[in-house]
C-alpha cells in the first residue's frame, strides 16, 4: 500500500481519484478564485491575469477534496518534487 505526505496530511494513494497542481487566479469578483492549469499560465495568460497563490488539489474516490495552498510556485513545485519523490 502506497502512501505519501502533503503538508503532514497522509494519503493512500489507491484512495486518490485525482491529484493536480493548479494556480489560483483572482476571477475579478470579490476575492473569488479559480484553479487554473500552470501549462495555461505560462503560454495563454502572459500577465492578463492575476494569482492569487497556486495549490495541490486532490480528489478521493469518496470525492472528498483536499486543497494544498501555497503562496508562490517555487514553494508549489518544491512540494511536488517532495511529492514526485515519495511516490517513486
Amino acid at each position: 500500500m502506497k502512501t505519501f505526505t502533503i503538508n503532514n496530511k497522509t494519503f493512500n494513494l489507491k484512495d486518490v481519484k485525482q491529484l493536480y497542481p493548479a494556480v489560483l487566479v483572482k476571477t475579478g469578483y470579490k476575492d473569488e478564485t479559480t484553479p487554473m492549469s500552470l501549462e495555461w499560465i505560462d503560454t495563454e495568460a502572459q500577465g492578463r491575469v492575476e494569482t492569487a497563490g497556486y495549490v495541490i488539489s486532490l480528489i478521493m474516490n469518496d470525492d472528498n477534496k483536499y486543497n494544498f495552498n501555497f503562496s508562490t510556485r517555487e514553494t508549489l513545485e518544491i512540494a511536488m518534487q517532495n511529492l514526485a519523490n515519495q511516490l517513486n
